[in-house]
């Protein structure tokens, strides 16, 4: 496991992109935290990493947003409305924890109880309060 503490949301981007330039098809991202502990700005830096152009939003509503323009291409879900295992796959959504060529970057993962993905990469976000992060993640690819 690994320990970062990011200071601000630039922060939390920069280290999403950190995560993005070392991304390799096949992984899937599952992200964990209360509302408003910048999963969402993570994956903004993530997604800039890999070249995707425009504004990165939670697909909160959509339930996935896929990105083909970039190295490698993303899904970003966010199971946040989604109650149980069986709603997930109700939804179609359990395909993207095979991503195949592309990653997978999943909000609310832990609302996910199937079989674990291959490649899973876990990322842990905790408020310290104001602006401060803590977030724990599966060393990447060791």
């Amino acid at each position: 496991m690994g320990i970062l503490i990011s200071r601000s949301a630039a922060e939390t981007e920069r280290l999403g992109e950190e995560f993005g330039r070392r991304a390799r098809a096949g992984t899937v991202y599952g992200l964990t935290g209360d509302l408003g502990t910048g999963k969402t700005r993570w994956v903004r830096g993530f997604a800039r990493a890999l070249g995707i152009p425009g504004r990165i939003q939670s697909p909160s509503f959509g339930l996935v947003h896929e990105y083909r323009q970039g190295r490698l291409p993303l899904a970003h879900l966010d199971l946040y409305r989604l109650e149980s295992t069986e709603q997930i796959l109700g939804a179609g959504l359990d395909e993207y924890l095979s991503p195949g060529d592309g990653v997978s970057i999943v909000e609310w993962f832990e609302r996910w109880n199937g079989s674990r993905p291959t490649d899973l990469i876990r990322v842990r976000f905790t408020s310290l309060g104001g602006d401060e992060r803590h977030i724990e993640h599966d060393d990447p690819h060791s």
